[in-house]
């Protein structure tokens, strides 16, 4: 190649050196006027478009996955198909956030776990928001709250034969309670029983039912919310709430920490609110007087 240029004349390498410097202008058109040319600034970039893509609020493109249980009347199952209050609420913000809404069965005691691994976008499950997790730990202090949109205590089941043994908390001091694992009455029933007490954690909260009903517990804490639907019927007819009277509670739905989501979530559902949905499908479930929304909860 060398002894190639060398025959070269001066005239003909000129026209070779202005031909390239011609072609590498043509591959690197010359930006826009107004366009930031700052090498940084660019790299970095992006639209307004791209950063409010609702998609790119869930851990999967067109989709947002929901953590949840078998909670009645928040999200349970017939004939295969989810429904409650809490399924179709979460049905009419994925509808307007144009997402796909799937409900992800969990082990309500790695919901922290499941959430901040991206396998499920919220918690939205009848989630006690005022609650703390068994070693103390704030609920507020996991997980990024919504607005509270219902109220809920914590009910003691017994059976129906033990009414008048159980009338106060200073009752259940040494006895044994069922509680969901993980769950906001599994905390509450540790200090009501004390050292000299005992706590069976089961996999849900309807399973608690069945230690009570058995005798392997004394009673079960759960939400009052769903011991209305099912003590003193079917089943558990032999089974009723203790007059006991616990702490006024809140449900949130929960996001991950710095998640945009729970501020996209926060609007829709103040305008659902506004508009009368959540009143009509709080009626649909019983939850009518329950329906309170909190627009100052969790921010």
């Amino acid at each position: 190649m060398k002894r190639i240029l060398s025959r070269m004349t001066p005239l003909a390498l000129a026209l070779i050196l202005l031909f390239v410097l011609t072609a590498c202008a043509a591959a690197s058109p010359t930006p826009p006027a107004g366009t930031d040319t700052d090498t940084d600034a660019v790299a970095g970039a992006t639209t307004d478009t791209d950063a409010d893509t609702d998609e790119q609020l869930t851990t999967t493109a067109g989709k947002l996955v929901l953590g949840v249980t078998e909670f009645k009347p928040m999200n349970f199952r017939e004939d295969g198909e989810w429904t409650g209050f809490d399924t179709e609420f979460a049905l009419l913000v994925g509808d307007r956030l144009g997402l796909e809404v799937e409900f992800q069965l969990i082990d309500w005691s790695l919901k922290f776990v499941e959430l901040d691994s991206g396998a499920i976008d919220a918690i939205w499950n009848g989630f006690t928001a005022t609650a703390n997790e068994p070693d103390g730990t704030p609920r507020s202090d996991l997980c990024d709250m919504s607005f509270s949109y219902l109220l809920n205590t914590q009910s003691i089941v017994i059976r129906a034969e033990d009414a008048d043994k159980f009338t106060s908390i200073e009752d259940l001091e040494g006895m044994t309670l069922a509680a969901e694992a993980g769950s906001a009455g599994a905390t509450k029933a540790k200090d009501f029983v004390g050292e000299d007490g005992k706590v069976i954690e089961a996999p849900d909260q309807i399973a608690t039912f069945l230690e009570v009903k058995t005798g392997a517990s004394d009673g079960a804490i759960i939400d009052i919310i769903l011991a209305e639907e099912f003590a003193g019927k079917g089943d558990y007819e032999d089974l009723a709430i203790a007059a006991i009277e616990l702490p006024v509670e809140v449900y949130a739905i929960g996001f991950r920490q710095g998640s945009a989501l729970r501020d996209r979530v926060n609007e829709i559902m103040a305008e659902l609110y506004e508009e009368g949905k959540l009143l009509e499908i709080a009626t649909k479930y019983g939850l009518a007087d329950r329906l309170v929304l909190d627009k100052t909860f969790g921010q």
